[in-house]
């Protein structure tokens, strides 16, 4: 079985930038696309960027759509923009099935979930 690993994030300051990394392994981009998703506390876990390097589709999320931009190759990234409080939450990747990626960005889409990695936005 593969997993999503590898996702590390950080503090940083309102109208900050980060950008958050993911290996995988396991499993190669030709099996699955790859989906970038958060937990903020007390919150449901959303979707936010997922990316097929099959046909190079991105689909974003309302919530992601304008500050965050995530690719479909190695190295794989979510580049974060213009952070707000509100985005503190605990980061995911995962492999998402790449038929999906035509449906949006969806958690009940995700085969495999990697480690989450907390992101705090805060002066």
């Amino acid at each position: 079985l593969g997993s999503a690993a590898g996702v590390w994030g950080g503090l940083v300051q309102p109208g900050g930038s980060l950008r958050l990394s993911c290996e995988v392994s396991g499993f190669t981009l030709d099996d699955y696309a790859i989906g970038w998703f958060r937990q903020a506390p007390g919150k449901e876990r959303e979707g936010l960027s997922c990316a097929s390097s099959r046909d190079g589709r991105i689909h974003s999320e309302e919530s992601a759509k304008g500050r965050f931009t995530s690719n479909t190759k190695n190295p794989l990234y979510l580049q974060m923009n213009s952070l707000k409080p509100e985005d503190t939450a605990v980061y995911y990747c995962a492999a998402v099935p790449h038929y999906c990626v035509g449906y949006g960005c969806r958690t009940t889409c995700v085969d495999y979930w990697g480690k989450g990695t907390q992101v705090t936005v805060s002066s």
